[in-house]
C-alpha cells in the first residue's frame, strides 16, 4: 500500500515524481549517501528536485510510524509547510510518499526543490578567515531570533542543516532536515539551548550573542552566558564519547 501526498502546486507533475521514487535505486545523481538516509537529485521538466529516502524502520518503529506517530516524510513535508507559512525560508516541499505493509511503515520518501547555495554554515566554523563571516553571523543571529519568535525549536540545529544563499551584501539561510521539531514558546534559556549544536567558538558566540541581546532587548552577558553554558557543555559531552569509544575501540 501506497501513500502519496502532492502539494497542491505540483499536482501535474505526480506522474513523474512517482517515477522517481518507484525506481530510486536505479536512476537519479547522489546527493548524499549516508548508512540511514540517501538523498537523489533529479531533473523534473528542467527543474532540480531532491529526493529523500529514509532508511526503512524497524519493527517498532515500523508499527508506530504507521499507526502512532507520523513518519519522518510526513512531518519534514508538514514542518516545511509551516516554517514558510511564518517566511523562515526551507526548500520549498514538494511531496512525501510512504510505502505500507499491513504491519508498518516500509520505505518513505520526501521530496523538494532543489536550492543552489553558496555554502553551508559548517563553513564558518572551520574557516575563522571566511570572507564577511562577522557579517553572516549577525544576519545569522538575527535569522535565529526570528525563527524562535515563531516559537519553532529546530532539534536538529547543526552546522550542516543551515544553507546559506548569498545576495549582495544580504543572507539567505535555509534550513533543511527538518523532521525533528517542536512548535513551542521558548524561555531564554531554551532558546540558547536551541543553538548548542552549532559547534561555536567564543568568537562566534560572543558575535551571535551580541547581535540577538539587541534584539530581545536583553544586556549581552545575559545572552552570552547562557550561549556559552549551553555550548561548552554540548562539546564536553560529544568528546566525552568520543574518548570512551576510542578508549572501548583500544581494548578490543
Amino acid at each position: 500500500m501506497q501513500t502519496v501526498h502532492i502539494h497542491p502546486k505540483y499536482q501535474d507533475k505526480k506522474e513523474a515524481i512517482l517515477a522517481f521514487i518507484n525506481d530510486f535505486e536505479n536512476q537519479g545523481e547522489y546527493v548524499t549517501k549516508g548508512e540511514r538516509n540517501v538523498i537523489k537529485s533529479f531533473d523534473m521538466d528542467g527543474e532540480t528536485i531532491n529526493v529523500k529516502s529514509f532508511r526503512v524502520p524497524k519493527v517498532f518503529n515500523s508499527f508506530v510510524y504507521k499507526f502512532i506517530r507520523p513518519s519522518k516524510a510526513k512531518r519534514s513535508f508538514e514542518y516545511a509547510e509551516k516554517l514558510l507559512l511564518n517566511t523562515i525560508k526551507t526548500p520549498f516541499p514538494i511531496a512525501y510518499v510512504e510505502n505500507h505493509s499491513a504491519l508498518g511503515l516500509k520505505e518513505s520518501y520526501y521530496v523538494s526543490l532543489h536550492i543552489d547555495y553558496d555554502f553551508d554554515f559548517r563553513a564558518l566554523i572551520h574557516d575563522p578567515l571566511f570572507e564577511d563571516r562577522r557579517r553572516i553571523l549577525e544576519q545569522f543571529a538575527e535569522f535565529c531570533f526570528q525563527l524562535h519568535e515563531h516559537h519553532v525549536n529546530f532539534l536538529d540545529h547543526s552546522p550542516g542543516n543551515t544553507l546559506i544563499v548569498k545576495r549582495d551584501q544580504q543572507y539567505d539561510f535555509y534550513l533543511i532536515d527538518l523532521n525533528r521539531m517542536k512548535f513551542e514558546s521558548m524561555n531564554l534559556d531554551k532558546r540558547m539551548e536551541n543553538l548548542k549544536r552549532l559547534w561555536l567558538s567564543k568568537l562566534m558566540i560572543h558575535i551571535i550573542s551580541k547581535r540577538y541581546a539587541e534584539l530581545a532587548n536583553k544586556e549581552l552577558h545575559e545572552v552570552q552566558d547562557v550561549l556559552l553554558k549551553h555550548s561548552q557543555a554540548f562539546k564536553r559531552k560529544i568528546n566525552r564519547k568520543k574518548y570512551l569509544k576510542k578508549k572501548y575501540l583500544k581494548k578490543r
